[in-house]
């Protein structure tokens, strides 16, 4: 509930941000440092958090911590409109994602068993992305009667922050017979982990940073469905209908891939992602875009949760926040960067390129976790 709340408030945001952005003064350039700084500190925050969480025995306070200031965050956007106030609170919110990330993912693996995991997992990401189905139909819904009022709309998105703030005072760290202290801990102290990891654990975590690299933002997709000539409301239907495909399948996916296993379910869904990409290339009406995606909302179902059910289920069970804090703040980084290459690539070489370049290294990533990582254990 508390990540359903969250994301709603952030999604009501998120079709309106360029635009707001830009109407305060903010050139295409400065929003693209906002956002690469942002992510930075998110990812850079999540493996030294999660380490903290690790070393205390407590996951609550940094899950309550990470979501209030997420919360806050969506107000000061709007309350001074100087860059670097803008700087500031966007950081702030991203800050938060990198306090609650690691603890939060431990808190739902904590509540499952290995054949459960999956099922968990899938229904988090459910709920999650249910708010992405919500909030930008509450934003559209909002300025179809007050058009271009996206200050107030900042200060509206504070609601469901607020509800998520609530929702996080029922959460209670499980008493445990020998406390840990809390230690401190260099910022980059994190990544010693990865030479303390088992193997398993690296093998699997370079071959999901090897898809984050060529996995840009979902906006290139957007972007490449307003160049094939559909309007921005239809744009944005496609985005929400993509979302809603994901909330309504994470779940079922997730069951099944305690069945059958996750690491196949993930292959599955790199599968589906690589044709995805590959007919993005030529898709040029509004039917197959609806078709793909569908498709796509399919392959984040079976991948985005399903990936850190297969890690916790790796992994010792007191290094759990580390090990998914590490993951997710390299994720964050390769993102920033996949982002970019796309960018370079359209710009070069056009978009139907960028899309045929990513199906192509999926399917090497696909050979790589079919070669290297044991399927015969979940």
């Amino acid at each position: 509930m508390i990540s359903l709340f969250t994301d709603t408030a952030s999604e009501m945001l998120y079709p309106i941000m360029p635009i707001y952005l830009k109407s305060i003064g903010f050139s295409i350039v400065l929003i693209g440092v906002l956002e690469g700084i942002a992510e930075a500190t998110a990812g850079l925050s999540k493996g030294y958090f999660g380490k903290q969480s690790d070393l205390s025995g407590k996951r609550v306070p940094f899950v309550q911590v990470g979501y209030a200031l997420s919360a806050i965050s969506k107000p000061m956007m709007a309350f001074f409109i100087y860059p670097l106030w803008i700087f500031f609170a966007r950081t702030v919110d991203r800050f938060g994602k990198g306090i609650r990330t690691g603890a939060r993912d431990a808190i739902l693996s904590n509540e499952a068993t290995p054949e459960t995991k999956g099922k968990i997992f899938g229904f988090h990401r459910s709920l999650d992305t249910l708010g992405a189905v919500l909030g930008p139909l509450l934003a559209l819904l909002y300025l179809h009667f007050f058009p271009e009022d996206y200050i107030n709309l900042f200060y509206i998105a504070f609601i469901p922050g607020l509800l998520a703030i609530f929702a996080s005072f029922y959460l209670k760290d499980k008493k445990k017979n020998s406390p840990k202290k809390i230690v401190q801990v260099p910022i980059f102290s994190f990544l010693s982990y990865w030479k303390e990891s088992p193997v398993k654990y690296r093998k699997v975590v370079i071959g999901l940073l090897a898809f984050t690299l060529f996995n840009s933002s979902d906006v290139f997709l957007l972007l490449k469905a307003k160049d094939a000539g559909l309007d921005d409301t239809a744009v944005i239907g496609i985005y929400i209908f993509y979302n809603l495909i994901y909330a309504v399948f994470a779940l079922p996916i997730g069951i099944l891939a305690d069945k059958i296993g996750l690491k196949k379910i993930f292959v599955f869904g790199l599968a589906i992602f690589a044709i995805v990409y590959f007919s993005m290339s030529s898709c040029t009406n509004l039917y197959a875009f609806i078709c793909i995606f569908f498709l796509y909302g399919i392959y984040a179902a079976a991948t985005e949760g399903i990936s850190k059910a297969w890690i916790t289920n790796i992994i010792d069970k007191k290094d759990t926040a580390t090990a998914i804090g590490t993951y997710t703040g390299f994720q964050s980084i390769f993102t920033m960067f996949a982002s970019s290459l796309a960018g370079l690539i359209w710009y070069n070489f056009g978009a139907n390129i960028t899309f045929i370049v990513t199906g192509f290294t999926t399917l090497i990533v696909i050979f790589y976790f079919l070669t290297s990582v044991n399927f015969k254990e979940n």
